[in-house]
């Protein structure tokens, strides 16, 4: 059985997403893990350098969900020196015989003089 990779979501990072929390688009909360009765989960994100981190994945306990990453998730912007501007890639990989993966790629804005 063969497994696939697809991005789960790409976003410019914000001061809000360097400063308090990572917003991740409602879109993505059907390729998120179950929450059950629970509003957070952690879930493990390796880098491109192949170290694995802990993202606490929050949802609000009333309608509209809107999924976050708090715990962790600073502590990655930090280490990684993101700025506003950067553009974080995250992949969904489906692995039928280890389970979901989730990868992070951090792109560096690039500056243009003209």
């Amino acid at each position: 059985l063969a497994s696939y990779m697809a991005i789960f979501f790409s976003k410019l990072v914000t001061w809000t997403d360097i400063k308090h929390k990572m917003s991740v688009p409602s879109s993505c909360l059907k390729s998120l893990p179950c929450f059950g009765r629970g509003h957070a989960r952690d879930i493990l994100v390796r880098d491109e350098s192949g170290h694995v981190w802990t993202f606490r994945c929050s949802i609000r306990k009333k309608k509209p969900l809107r999924p976050v990453f708090t715990k962790g998730w600073l502590a990655f912007a930090r280490d990684n020196n993101l700025k506003v501007g950067h553009r974080v890639i995250f992949y969904h990989e489906e692995d039928h015989v280890t389970g979901t993966h989730y990868k992070i790629e951090v792109k560096k804005a690039i500056k243009v003089f003209g």
